[in-house]
């Protein structure tokens, strides 16, 4: 019998655009760390590396236990890279996700302990310090994370304090966007105080009547039209998808191994799609019922069928109900995206 898993959670947001979700503040931002470390307590399934015994000696040697390398035969241990992002504004004693990832031969370092791990900057300061029990990918057990892994030692000097205006960065070049960006600020603070001084950069004087946090929260809230993608967002280790409900798909079918789904307008005229009588919605299983768009769902088969064009929501609830595993969403949503049947960007949290 075939075996489905179950996602433990899908939510689908929608949004307003605004000028968060279109730029960033130049001078807030993240910031890349690294380490080299060990992972112990490994049943049998660490490596045998030289440089994860010459390790494993160093660290030995700092305990003043003197011993060589030729003598250590153990595969409970595994040489691992850390890495982990440092958010703005980021104060000693947060903590921080981190992830781990074999460089030598382990075949897997789920459930292993990772010893304590400098996490430095390009600048080679140590900002945090890593340590924790594994936890690995379902798809690769030679990575894993550590959720709350890290704890920040040292602080990023930047301070907003007595900053009297912004700088806004778009993600991308569009001169239609920048002129929105500038037109909408301009008209919520019924002030000229934004200027695009490029197709991507608009400078923004804060008044001195109100502080500048106050000043950056009016400033991303504010709500736009713009034609820069929308976003798909996975949490893969969570699982857990975040997409605007007024994603379109396009007609298409997708056929893989396991499952086939067909997605196509409904040739229906509109006043018999707005009957209650003709077309009152179909109830498909687990509490589900996607309004008025007739579905038909079994294990291996979805057909999605919309008046309107159906959405990444239908097909998300649909594929939900086909008990679909996340990388198998994950293989369809980019499969979707490389044919150009949804045009947003699809981002994997890991």
């Amino acid at each position: 019998m075939k075996k489905f898993l179950f996602l433990t959670l899908l939510i689908i947001y929608s949004y307003g655009q605004t000028i968060k979700d279109v730029s960033n503040i130049v001078g807030i931002r993240d910031n890349q760390l690294l380490g080299y470390g060990l992972v112990v307590g490994l049943p049998g399934t660490g490596d045998k590396s030289q440089f994860t015994m010459q390790s494993l000696q160093n660290l030995l040697r700092n305990s003043y236990v003197k011993i060589p390398t030729s003598s250590i035969k153990s595969k409970n241990i595994a040489t691992v890279m850390v890495t982990a992002v440092l958010p703005p504004f980021s104060r000693q004693g947060d903590k921080i996700k981190i992830n781990v990832s074999s460089i030598g031969d382990a075949k897997s370092i789920d459930a292993g302990e990772l010893l304590l791990t400098q996490l430095k900057g390009v600048d080679g300061q140590v900002y945090a310090l890593a340590q924790g029990n594994i936890l690995s990918n379902p798809n690769s057990k030679t990575t894993g994370y550590i959720y709350d892994g890290a704890t920040i030692e040292n602080e990023l000097d930047f301070s907003l304090k007595g900053e009297k205006s912004i700088t806004l960065s778009l993600f991308r070049n569009d001169a239609r966007t920048a002129a929105n960006i500038e037109k909408n600020i301009n008209k919520t603070f019924n002030s000229f105080i934004a200027q695009a001084i490029d197709t991507r950069t608009i400078e923004v004087q804060k008044p001195n009547n109100i502080s500048i946090v106050s000043f950056i929260a009016q400033i991303q809230s504010i709500e736009l039209i713009s034609n820069i993608k929308k976003k798909i967002i996975i949490d893969i280790a969570r699982e857990i998808i975040v997409a605007g409900s007024d994603i379109k798909i396009k007609p298409t079918t997708i056929t893989q191994k396991e499952f086939t789904i067909k997605i196509k307008r409904l040739n229906m005229p509109q006043a018999d799609f707005n009957d209650p009588i003709k077309n009152s919605g179909v109830d498909i299983g687990d509490n589900v019922r996607i309004g008025t768009k007739p579905i038909n769902i079994n294990l291996n088969n979805a057909l999605i069928n919309s008046y309107a064009q159906p959405t990444v929501s239908d097909l998300m609830r649909s594929m939900k109900i086909m008990k679909l595993d996340i990388q198998q969403i994950i293989k369809t949503l980019q499969m979707l995206k490389e044919i150009n049947a949804i045009d947003a960007k699809i981002e994997l949290v890991r």
